[in-house]
């Protein structure tokens, strides 16, 4: 049996031709090979595949990159704050170190006696040298003569005042004149006052 051709039909005309022939012989329309068994065709897919495959590679690419970029600004960024955060540390203002107060190296003899004194003048409105001989008095309080003249050289007293006070008092309750008031005032066995705060007293008496 001899070969059978191949039939094929007229892209141009529709009529079944051989396979073989490069024109109908119905219309004259050349029939040529087609596109994808062309040389030419595979060659422009080739380059098409080679263009997407280079599109594809770019993009990762840059998507690197913008990540490598990206990650400098978050650095940058932490070394501002961390530098901020620092400077912020430098400038705060030291605590003051609590310094110790004068009063807390006064021996706590002198601060009692202190207060022995301010309660003698403020209650019993005694003189300066009658608050020291209370003091010191074996039969009183009995400290030594430094506490004692802390306590003088420190209390808040009005001597005259405290006179003024004493010389009311034994004009009230004794009824004496103002001269046996001014002698008990002064007196080494009375009140200790000064003249001059004696006479002042005398003076503001009713």
């Amino acid at each position: 049996m001899g070969k059978k051709s191949s039939l094929i039909t007229c892209k141009h005309c529709g009529q079944v031709i051989a396979a073989s022939a490069k024109a109908c012989p119905h219309c004259g329309g050349k029939n040529g090979k087609p596109v994808y068994k062309k040389w030419w065709f595979w060659v422009l897919v080739g380059f098409f595949a080679i263009g997407i495959m280079g599109n594809a590679v770019g993009e990762k690419s840059a998507t690197i990159k913008s990540e490598n970029s990206a990650q400098p600004k978050n650095t940058l960024s932490q070394n501002i704050g961390e530098s901020v955060t620092e400077a912020t540390k430098d400038t705060h203002t030291p605590i003051p170190v609590p310094t110790e107060k004068p009063q807390d190296k006064v021996p706590t003899e002198y601060r009692n006696a202190l207060k022995k004194a301010e309660t003698y003048s403020e209650m019993m409105h005694m003189s300066k040298k009658g608050i020291y001989d209370q003091l010191t008095s074996e039969y009183g309080e009995k400290f030594d003569a430094d506490a004692a003249q802390y306590a003088i050289d420190n209390v808040t007293a009005d001597w005259n005042a405290n006179a003024l006070a004493k010389a009311k008092e034994y004009q009230k309750t004794l009824a004496m004149s103002k001269s046996a008031i001014y002698d008990q005032l002064t007196s080494e066995y009375g009140e200790k006052f000064t003249a001059e705060e004696a006479q002042y007293a005398v003076d503001n008496l009713e």
